[in-house]
């Protein structure tokens, strides 16, 4: 795998948008439209399609481009359908634009390759791709030209793949102000079912568990259950189609984690079943061996800026629910000169307040509390 750094804003009108030349996006759902707004704003010039006039009207309205009009030749053509049908569209794209590079931005790749590959198009101007970045809720009216900023974009060249084409795939992503990421399209699959895929399941699992509790138990939630369920907003129309796409990958791993929650499950039977002095041995060092194991893997998820994970100090502040507030205790926090590293908020149930965790270096957290203290903050410790 291989990283390119991104440009700290998109390329202007005689930087890498315009020198794609007529880009065609096809499909103005959340993905189509930011690519076009994006390109647009960066100087490139777009033209849209889509099967939904009202869809591709939206866009347009939008400022992210312009309606083909039919007959426009075109250098670069980003295919940015549902999962199910892009590799239809691809070979379409590929047969009616034979000088054009053809990409798209599914979340799938190996089975898009082969189903492109087996239609017969041209492997040589396909390069597959893959943004990642996106919204729990889709379509143009939620597209945002700066959503792929300072985010990985995987190309998935192949052997068949004409080297030029791969770059103009590569500079697509660096205009959007993303990080282009080398990947085969298996190995792109198979960590997508790892960090992406198997992510949304389990978070669905665990939401869907709330259909059945009590309303008293739901209005107990906190951070917490609020950070796992997150992405449980998802369209399940789309994730049935990603997940069916990314079947085999996805199922590994699925089994895999499995084993591990029969492990959890085993453990706390055995210390369910104690009875008096009879004690489960092991099993308590098991359940906790899991939550080690979830401490050293959260470890590695990259930091801020792509780099080491840095384990912060946290102040949790009490801030009334009121206009101004928020803004109030950002510049209490820059005056005390102070930079905030990531931000949480939650509101208190019940209580016209809000909790704000705020993370710092853990060598300003004491000066932070005590700057915070002064200037009338309830800082909760």
């Amino acid at each position: 795998m291989s990283l390119e750094a991104a440009p700290a804003v998109a390329s202007g009108p005689s930087g890498s948008a315009a020198s794609l030349g007529t880009v065609r996006v096809v499909g103005t759902g959340l993905l189509g439209t930011s690519v076009a707004l994006g390109l647009t704003a960066a100087g490139g010039r777009v033209l849209l399609a889509d099967s939904s006039p009202t869809a591709l009207a939206l866009a347009r309205d939008l400022g992210a481009g312009q309606p083909d009009p039919g007959g426009v030749p075109c250098d670069l053509v980003v295919v940015a359908a549902p999962p199910d049908v892009t590799a239809a569209v691809v070979r379409a794209e590929l047969a009616a634009h034979p000088q054009a590079t053809v990409t798209d931005v599914s979340s799938v790749k190996a089975g898009i390759l082969q189903q492109v590959a087996d239609g017969g198009g041209d492997l040589a101007r396909y390069v597959g791709g893959h943004p990642m970045a996106g919204r729990e809720r889709s379509g143009p009216v939620n597209a945002r030209g700066d959503l792929f900023l300072g985010r990985p974009w995987v190309v998935c060249g192949t052997d068949a793949s004409d080297p030029a084409r791969v770059d103009v795939v590569r500079r697509l992503a660096l205009a959007l102000g993303a990080t282009p990421v080398t990947l085969s399209a298996q190995a792109h699959d198979e960590a997508m079912a790892v960090v992406s895929h198997v992510p949304q399941v389990a978070a669905s699992l665990v939401a869907a568990r709330l259909r059945v509790v009590d309303d008293e138990s739901v209005a107990l939630a906190g951070g917490g259950l609020r950070d796992v369920t997150r992405i449980a907003a998802s369209d399940p129309l789309l994730w049935a189609q990603i997940l069916s796409a990314n079947a085999g990958p996805v199922l590994a791993q699925l089994q895999a984690l499995r084993q591990d929650l029969d492990g959890v499950i085993a453990g706390l039977a055995a210390i369910h079943a104690e009875d008096g002095p009879q004690t489960a041995a092991g099993a308590r060092a098991a359940v906790a061996a899991v939550v080690a194991q979830g401490n050293q893997g959260r470890e590695r998820i990259p930091g801020k800026h792509g780099g080491t994970p840095t384990r912060y100090a946290v102040l949790t502040v009490v801030v009334p629910d009121a206009p101004g507030s928020l803004g109030r205790l950002f510049a209490d926090i820059g005056a005390a000169s102070v930079n905030v590293e990531e931000l949480a908020l939650e509101h208190a149930p019940g209580r016209a307040v809000g909790l704000v965790e705020v993370s710092v270096l853990p060598s300003v957290r004491d000066t932070l509390e005590q700057a915070l203290a002064a200037r009338g903050w309830h800082v909760v410790t």
